[in-house]
């Protein structure tokens, strides 16, 4: 069947190959392959989020082994993860960019603790990561120490056009259309609705769109370049089409979105589910999906990287 890649794998693995020694490739790279370590990312901070440079936690030098004192936030399906990346300070008299450094954490360690944080959907996707404490072997610092924030904007180009999407704007949008020519309105199916049909329509371009930028950007790459203020792009696209098409499932369900009982997805339950199975996770993709201009950076600090990127701003 398929397998489920954890959430840290996509990113770290970039990281890795770029600026891991050959020690670090040899043994994390295999076991990121066979599935033995799941990594989850550990870089946002209550005091850090778009502004990622703000971080707290640290690292202090004791002989063989750093010291990480901090906590972070959002850190997705860590509650599944045994691993997790850090971005760490290490200079805390240096300027915010210059002192931070790319640390492997085992989440095992004495002094890790997890909480749980509860969506909206009462799903338990994220969670907050205190360290106290925690001794981190020196051997488990990427690359330089200090020099972690390259590190760390190397992989969010890689993430940013991940986030984009394009294969889940592709499912996505196959499920609005199966939706809209079930859906009645006026006695005919919602998809010939002419404002209905129009969004859908104007979705699709622009996910045409998309998918040709997102080729290129993967051809840019397969020739040894690395995507820059292209993936910024992705990614402020490639979020917007997302949440309109999830928001058009929404609409089309109507007010059968709106009494999402969980326990209605899955067989046995013993009331009858409320309105189409469509419907049942239509409200909680929807509001939960609000998230995606949001992390990996927000679409606004997109707009910056790509204004100082491409026009010199």
């Amino acid at each position: 069947g398929p397998r489920i890649v954890p959430f840290g794998v996509n990113m770290l693995g970039p990281v890795l190959i770029k600026f891991g020694n050959e020690a670090q490739k040899k043994y994390w790279l295999p076991r990121i392959l066979s599935g033995e370590d799941w990594w989850c990312q550990g870089y946002s901070e209550p005091g850090a989020g778009s502004d990622l440079a703000s971080v707290k936690t640290t690292a202090v030098r004791q002989g063989d082994h750093y010291i990480v004192n901090g906590q972070k936030t959002w850190t997705t399906q860590g509650q599944h993860a045994n691993m997790i990346f850090c971005l760490v300070r290490t200079d805390r008299e240096a300027k915010a960019q210059s002192g931070i450094s790319f640390l492997l954490v085992d989440m095992n360690s004495p002094g890790v603790e997890l909480r749980p944080i509860r969506t909206l959907d009462g799903d338990r996707e994220v969670n907050e990561v205190f360290f106290t404490d925690v001794k981190v072997p020196v051997e488990n610092l990427v690359g330089e120490e200090n020099k972690g924030w390259t590190y760390a904007k190397y992989l969010l180009t890689y993430e940013r056009t991940g986030i984009a999407g394009v294969g889940f704007c592709i499912a996505a949008l196959a499920k609005l259309k199966v939706i809209a020519a079930k859906v009645m309105k006026n006695g005919k199916p919602l998809d010939q609705d002419p404002l209905f049909a129009a969004r859908m329509a104007q979705v699709e371009i622009d996910l045409e769109n998309m998918k040709t930028t997102n080729l290129r950007v993967i051809a840019a790459v397969a020739g040894g370049g690395v995507p820059g203020a292209e993936s910024s792009m992705l990614k402020i696209r490639g979020t917007e089409i997302r949440q309109e098409i999830l928001s058009l499932i929404r609409r089309a369900m109507g007010p059968y979105a709106l009494p999402f009982i969980e326990a209605a997805q899955y067989e046995g339950y013993a009331d009858a589910p409320v309105g189409p199975k469509e419907a049942a996770t239509a409200a909680a993709s929807y509001f939960n999906y609000r998230k995606l201009s949001m992390f990996g950076g927000s679409n606004e600090i997109q707009k910056n990287i790509i204004s100082k990127m491409i026009l010199g701003l």
